[in-house]
């Protein structure tokens, strides 16, 4: 795997087939080849047939490896960070270890999943209230309708009408393909091209340097970021920012609560508040002018079209995370990462045409999340001595088109096991996952209470 920078520096992240994995940092970032070996059999509760261990180790190590970049530019040394397969694979399934009062997560709706159509299989994501409601609208149904009418229509139609249905009314549901035919699609061909992580320089230009008072664990420390990310891959990126010392404030829109479970298990180490984004533009242009980094899981042009992009602070990172990535027919499409593996052949790959399956973990969600952590992080190093503002770009299906052509394939492997579940932190009533940095013992609170702070920033001390 590589990340790309517009200047035409690279950096390769190359996991091979043994789980040995080898890391070369180049051409202007700085070379720090290393070798890490790590335990038999360190992937069993993300057995399958896709290289997910692979993915999983290796956007972790550009993580760590980034951290390390920043730390070099801070004037700090170096951590000795390793590669812990107990902790990552524990984090990559953290809502299977996630409980709150004692009671585990519902991870999908009653119209999530796998249904049966006249001519193949569509995969549908209604887990949301609103998309739910959608879907239904999309299927030509009332609100009110049960949930056997609902699969029983899907029965008697064809997949790609669902498919098209979907998109037309908002409502995310997608036709199950093979490998072939997603390579074959316009769609999926856009979905492969360019780096996992592009970096793109704007043309806007700020002051140089980073915020002083950063410590070796807290590399980050100073920095400000503004998190517009919901569900799993943008939160986990900022969440991993805040476990690296930044302060991390996500905002929700007032009338479209998250999924308390989803808050819960990526939530940590952050500050919460609630701005209608459309409503309340002044302040959130005064939070932008204040921000080193704001991430945004938006379809691509949202933001843009609200003119919230002209009001970024020069010098800015932007990190972006969409489904389908910013170019071709679906750029503008919804999507998760279920949805993803099912369009893109994975659910086919570990299943088959007959009965789809999915990976044992959201790894896409996951490894995308990881990935745009350390291209910010990154972005924000070569800040420090040019001050240009830079653009940070990850998709899921880049990761996914990534997974598929991997090598290692094991066909043959046994069922997923459960992760390891000593691996877990206490929060009070909440437990979640331990965090995939190996020397991090916990994160450095819960999540708070969702909307509980004020959209402001605090003074800072440095």
């Amino acid at each position: 795997m590589y990340i790309s920078f517009s200047d035409g520096t690279i950096t390769l992240f190359r996991v091979n087939a043994h789980t040995r994995l080898v890391h070369d940092y180049e051409a202007g970032i700085g070379v720090t080849p290393s070798a890490i070996t790590p335990a038999p059999d360190p992937g069993s509760n993300l057995a399958a047939t896709l290289p997910v261990w692979s993915l999983a180790a290796g956007s972790v190590a550009a993580l760590i490896a980034a951290a390390n970049r920043i730390r070099g530019v801070r004037g700090l040394d170096p951590v000795a960070h390793r590669i812990d397969p107990a902790r990552i694979t524990a984090a990559f399934c953290s809502e299977r270890l996630l409980s709150i009062s004692g009671r585990p997560a519902t991870m999908f709706g009653d119209l999530s999943g796998f249904f049966p159509t006249f001519d193949g299989w569509v995969r549908t994501h209604a887990n949301y209230p609103h998309h739910r409601d959608r879907l239904l609208t999309a299927l030509g149904l009332p609100l009110d309708a049960p949930f056997d009418l609902a699969v029983a229509h899907m029965a008697m139609s064809r997949a790609a009408d669902i498919e098209d249905h979907a998109a037309a009314h908002g409502a995310i549901a997608v036709r199950v393909r093979n490998e072939q035919e997603w390579l074959g699609s316009a769609e999926g061909w856009a979905a492969t091209m360019g780096p996992l992580v592009a970096i793109d320089r704007r043309a806007d230009r700020g002051e140089p340097g980073l915020p002083v008072g950063a410590a070796p664990f807290q590399p980050l420390r100073g920095l400000r970021v503004l998190d517009l990310t919901r569900v799993i891959a943008g939160p986990v990126a900022t969440r991993t920012l805040a476990l690296l010392g930044a302060d991390v404030l996500r905002v929700d829109p007032p009338g479209l609560p998250e999924i308390s479970w989803q808050y819960a298990d990526t939530g940590q180490g952050k500050r919460s508040t609630l701005v209608d984004l459309w409503a309340q533009l002044p302040l959130v242009r005064d939070l932008l002018a204040s921000a080193d980094v704001l991430v945004t899981g938006y379809r691509p042009g949202s933001l843009e079209r609200a003119g919230l992009t002209a009001a970024m602070r020069p010098g800015m990172v932007h990190g972006r995370v969409s489904a389908w990535g910013e170019a071709g027919p679906w750029a503008e499409r919804r999507g998760f990462d279920s949805i993803v593996q099912a369009a893109s052949g994975i659910s086919i790959a570990e299943g088959a045409p007959s009965v789809p399956s999915a990976l044992p973990a959201q790894a896409l969600d996951h490894a995308s999340g990881y990935l745009l952590a350390a291209g910010v992080i990154d972005a924000l190093a070569a800040r420090a001595s040019d001050g240009i503002g830079r653009d940070v770009r990850v998709s899921l299906a880049r990761t996914a088109s990534w997974l598929l052509a991997a090598p290692g394939r094991t066909p043959r492997h046994p069922p997923a096991a459960l992760p390891d579940p000593t691996e877990v932190m206490s929060h009070g009533d909440i437990i979640t996952a331990t965090p995939a940095i190996a020397e991090y013992p916990a994160y450095s609170w819960p999540a708070p209470t969702y909307g509980g702070d004020r959209p402001a920033w605090p003074l800072k001390t440095h």
